[in-house]
């Protein structure tokens, strides 16, 4: 049996057992998530979390950027770096990677295989669980050096949340799994702050009042430090381009009065670090900058990390379906925005790279999800929605989409597969609107393997 056939084998009795993300929440409730399982099964695989200094990043938007910046940086200083992310967007070998390459197909099959005995003793343990352990052992076996690990689903109570880093992080915070966290901005803090060790530094992104006090109270609660990034660590961005990415500067806050003197003065320019990123919006200056202090303050109990390695490691980051612009003529942009938050910060950015230009939007979202409020911060951008589905069980109906738009005065219509949807928004864009595909991670991953299915066919007949 060839080795693909047993990958498939493996990924079918991973998700033999209970999988939330492919499940509808409704049946669930947040007290099935429990932590004592997670704690018997790192035991049982002999604590591997334990042998590398870890970085822990929590947060609902923005968490696997910064966790990839963090990555790129301490590869960029010769590290041998484990990054564990979730959900995947092509190949579920994705979410465990060292140095940025997923775990090779034979390799989770071995490590499954090695471990059949104990999941068959029926155990509860979930497939994201049993997924985060085989991240911890893989790690440990393959002597990374660090590992950055991203909250899977709140942080209080989510499987990596067994780890005690170096540093933690909270990215932007905002709603999103309300069934689950709360419904309140209070309440899915409180969850998110829930990775907050005692006596461990937590990183802060930007953040609105009502979700940075609960993470300020529990941080004091838990005697941690709090960095916050644009208080402690200030940035500007400076350009943005297609072709040259982002370019933002960053310097810490006590930095400050000398830099208003210099400015006073008309001295100079002041020498601040500069930081280039490929991606590209605002809100990823502001993941950047998030990163940025979250390596400095591990750079001080961690690993030691200059500026030069960050510099280095930020300027090749690489991180697909975050407005990834495919194409030109006409423009085909990937977003994996999927609540109302990402919503409106994908729609700056559009407003901020293609202003004033038509845009076609393909959309699919999960049930789940707050459509009504994300087309309350899209469709005033949008000229016409084409609704689609993902494979995903969770995915809403297109016809539910098609009527919702129309409250909002936009044409839509529905085109069921993913792959003819997007062949239709590129035809009728005809190099002069924007085609924008968004509302679901899984609608992007379909869209873009399409997209790069099209560009092989294309050169194989060329």
């Amino acid at each position: 049996m060839n080795i693909e056939t047993l990958y498939k084998q493996t990924q079918d009795y991973l998700y033999s057992f209970v999988d939330f993300s492919m499940t509808r929440a409704v049946r669930y409730s947040p007290e099935q998530f429990d932590l004592k399982r997670m704690v018997e099964f790192s035991h049982f695989l002999g604590d591997p979390q334990k042998s590398y200094p870890v970085i822990h990043v929590a947060g609902t938007k923005g968490k696997g950027s910064v966790s990839a910046f963090c990555a790129g940086a301490l590869q960029a200083a010769g590290y041998r770096v484990g990054l564990y992310t979730s959900p995947h967007l092509v190949d579920y070998a994705e979410r465990i990677q060292i140095n940025r390459n997923p775990i090779p197909h034979h390799e989770l099959v071995q490590l499954v295989d090695e471990l059949r005995p104990y999941l068959d003793q029926g155990t509860q343990l979930t497939t994201f669980e049993i997924t985060t352990g085989l991240a911890f052992w893989y790690f440990a076996r393959q002597g990374v050096d660090v590992a950055v690990f991203e909250v899977g689903l709140g942080g209080r109570l989510d499987a990596t949340n067994i780890v005690i880093p170096k540093v933690s992080v909270i990215t932007s915070l905002s709603y999103d799994h309300t069934q689950f966290l709360g419904n309140t901005l209070a309440e899915i803090a409180a969850e998110k702050a829930g990775i907050i060790k005692p006596g461990v530094p937590v990183v802060l992104s930007p953040q609105k009042d009502e979700a940075r006090h609960v993470v300020e109270r529990v941080a004091v609660q838990q005697g941690s430090p709090i960095i916050e990034a644009g208080r402690d660590f200030m940035f500007a961005p400076l350009s943005h381009s297609f072709a040259a990415g982002q370019i933002l500067q960053i310097w810490p806050k006590a930095d400050q009065l000398y830099l208003n003197e210099a400015l006073a003065r008309g001295l100079a320019k002041w020498e601040l670090i500069q930081l280039t990123i490929p991606l590209l919006g605002y809100h990823q200056i502001e993941n950047a900058a998030t990163a940025y202090a979250a390596l400095k303050i591990f750079n001080i109990d961690g690993l030691p990390v200059t500026d030069v390695d960050i510099q280095q490691g930020f300027s090749q980051i690489s991180w697909p379906g975050r407005f990834e612009i495919l194409q030109n003529a006409p423009f085909l942009v990937l977003d994996c925005a999927h609540n109302r938050d990402s919503a409106s910060k994908l729609r700056l950015a559009l407003d901020d790279y293609f202003p004033g230009q038509k845009v076609i939007m393909v959309f699919g979202a999960s049930e789940d999800k707050d459509i009504q409020g994300m087309f309350a911060e899209l469709l005033p951008r949008v000229g016409r929605v084409i609704a689609t589905r993902s494979y995903h069980p969770r995915a809403i109906d297109p016809q539910e989409v098609v009527e919702l738009a129309d409250k909002f005065g936009r044409p839509a219509h529905v085109v069921e597969r993913v792959e003819e949807a997007l062949d239709e928004a590129l035809i009728k864009a005809d190099q002069e609107a924007v085609v924008l595909v968004t509302g679901s991670i899984f609608v992007v991953a379909a869209a873009r393997d399409t997209w790069y299915n099209h560009r092989k066919i294309e050169n194989t007949h060329g």
